[in-house]
């Protein structure tokens, strides 16, 4: 009985740290679809040059709007976000409950926080401004044959910002769990940058080792694009704040730009990938392509076989039919540290009500308290 009391407080615990289980957009593409969508960064600062680059967003028609962090300048208030995002952004926001006109109908706007929006103690208005998956710091989501990772970068999140951090554990976890074509991870502070703030060690992270595509981050109020092996970096930061200067070039350091403002546009397929930086007077800067992704498998053709003697099969008896044992996914190592921790209950428990069937153990057609219980039941133990 005491053991049982210790696991259903510790599936209380991962249920708490995730927040309340989100959706899937109704919108959501298919995953052998092209999606266009739209990457904007350091902008929520109720200026013309954010309008300007809402009004280029907007002409794109993009499925969907993710951020790189501040989204609300200067202290992350409550009294300034609705002026400062939904005034230009609000028709990608669900729900929707300020007061410049109507929301989506699914969400469409996928944000990260920066260290302006943590300025307000917990970054409490952004906490309740959007309705985002997860904890909704950090998160994921899958759009057409891209997965989204949003991470926050700041050094007040809670779950740490080390490549050894609890956020890091479920940013590798949850890239070797996806299925998705393209994998973006995506928050504020740049690994990497020749910009006026310059490269965060701190979030350094092997995200190509991870299984990540591409990282993209703000913070510096230019556009750049850097190159390390075949690992694309991008820094865009030209969403409305004030422009920044860039210092000496980092290594591997392909395209700078900070003479407009600007937003990157995306588009994807199952097999391609190209990041568009355009100015906001409709200049391409900088267009970069990857491939690769799901290449579509051809399905082979038989050749036709030499006609063969007819022989006499014998009949059989009728046998009786066999009715498959139905197969259960491996447990319960997710994050593939050699252990079953707290990061493993928490992706259970993350898919809590939904039909996944990794997470399935006990058949039922949906993620329920049976199989928390599995996971937490293995606590501490190999997999």
């Amino acid at each position: 009985m005491r053991n049982i009391r210790w696991l259903l407080a510790l599936i209380c615990v991962a249920l708490v740290s995730i927040g309340p289980t989100q959706s899937a957009p109704s919108a959501v593409a298919q995953v052998g679809d092209t999606v266009t969508f739209a990457v904007i960064g350091d902008y929520g600062m109720n200026t013309s040059g954010e309008g300007a680059v809402a009004t280029l967003v907007k002409s794109w028609n993009p499925a969907f709007v993710i951020t790189l962090g501040d989204n609300n300048y200067s202290n992350g208030a409550a009294s300034t976000i609705d002026v400062n995002i939904g005034q230009y952004y609000h028709e990608f926001i669900y729900p929707y409950t300020g007061g410049y006109g109507a929301g989506a109908a699914s969400n469409r706007f996928f944000p990260s926080l920066g260290n302006h929006d943590w300025v307000t103690t917990g970054a409490a208005p952004y906490l309740a401004y959007f309705t985002l998956p997860g904890n909704e710091r950090y998160y994921t989501t899958t759009w057409g044959p891209v997965g989204l990772f949003a991470v926050d970068s700041d050094p007040s999140e809670p779950d740490g910002i080390s490549s050894t951090s609890v956020q890091a554990q479920w940013l590798q976890a949850s890239l070797a769990q996806s299925t998705a074509c393209w994998k973006l991870v995506y928050f504020h502070h740049p690994p990497l940058s020749s910009g006026l703030h310059g490269s965060n060690l701190w979030m350094q992270w092997p995200f190509q080792a991870w299984g990540a595509s591409a990282v993209l981050a703000g913070h510096d109020h230019t556009y750049e694009r850097i190159s390390r092996g075949d690992f694309p970096y991008f820094v865009n930061g030209l969403g409305g704040a004030t422009r920044y200067p860039f210092g000496a070039p980092v290594s591997g350091s392909v395209v700078r730009y900070a003479d407009n403002y600007g937003a990157l546009r995306v588009t994807a397929s199952r097999t391609a990938i190209t990041y568009q930086f355009i100015a906001i007077d409709g200049t391409l800067i900088d267009s970069f392509s990857q491939t690769g992704g799901c290449p579509d498998t051809p399905t082979p053709t038989a050749s036709p076989s030499p006609s063969a003697t007819p022989t006499v099969t014998p009949t059989l008896s009728p046998s009786a039919t066999l009715t498959p044992t139905p197969t259960r996914p491996p447990c319960c190592d997710f994050n593939g540290n050699g252990m079953v921790d707290i990061v493993d209950i928490q992706m259970v428990a993350a898919a809590w009500g939904s039909a996944n069937p990794s997470y399935d153990f006990n058949a039922s057609g949906v993620v329920d308290t049976e199989d928390v219980m599995v996971v937490a039941s293995r606590w501490r133990t190999p997999p």
